[in-house]
């Protein structure tokens, strides 16, 4: 039995490979994390990816499906306090751990200097990949040292965007982070 606050249900899972034709050969594993600052719980398969569970077990349709290969960024999320794909992460790599989505991070102060540059700059535009953008953005901007121009552009090679050109992310990147490096602060 599960000591999470949530209660545990099955999960809608589709996947390429079909599963044996006996429910009895199915592993199902009871999946506990944290989830936005909240103990939640899952049953599924432990092959189960982590935008499945976001988007079809806890409704939280922030993290896209885009790719599904890890390629686009659109799924992004923090795991354990850094940026990763959703779409690469199991429920088998989940126990235990901790997962913020857009959904708690646009109401986070860290954000906002990051959305008002997205905004400001033209980096919006149909908003597919915003959700995925602002999340990476927002860990690299709270980095000490903070990146420059350029590392922070080159750190962002994993978010694609069909939409913009890339020229008002450039822009709100050029306004987040520094030309140069700047030394550490004094201690």
């Amino acid at each position: 039995m599960s000591d999470c606050s949530m209660p545990l249900l099955p999960c809608k899972t589709t996947h390429a490979q079909p599963y044996p034709t006996q429910p009895d050969a199915v592993e199902w594993i009871d999946l506990c994390l944290e989830l936005n600052s909240q103990s939640v719980s899952a049953r599924c398969t432990p092959d189960t990816r982590l935008l499945t569970l976001l988007r079809e077990h806890w409704h939280l349709v922030g993290a896209k499906p885009g790719c599904e290969v890890g390629r686009c960024g659109a799924c992004m999320v923090w795991f354990n306090d850094a940026p990763a794909n959703a779409c690469l992460l199991m429920a088998y790599q989940l126990q235990g751990q901790r997962v913020r989505t857009i959904e708690s991070l646009r109401e986070d102060p860290v954000a906002q200097p990051v959305m008002q540059a997205l905004d400001a700059c033209g980096g919006v535009q149909c908003g597919y990949c915003s959700a995925g953008m602002v999340v990476h953005l927002s860990w690299l901007h709270q980095q000490l040292p903070l990146p420059n121009r350029q590392e922070a552009e080159s750190m962002m090679c994993g978010n694609l965007c069909r939409c913009t050109g890339y020229g008002g992310i450039r822009r709100a990147i050029a306004q987040l982070f520094p030309a140069e490096t700047l030394p550490p602060p004094a201690v």
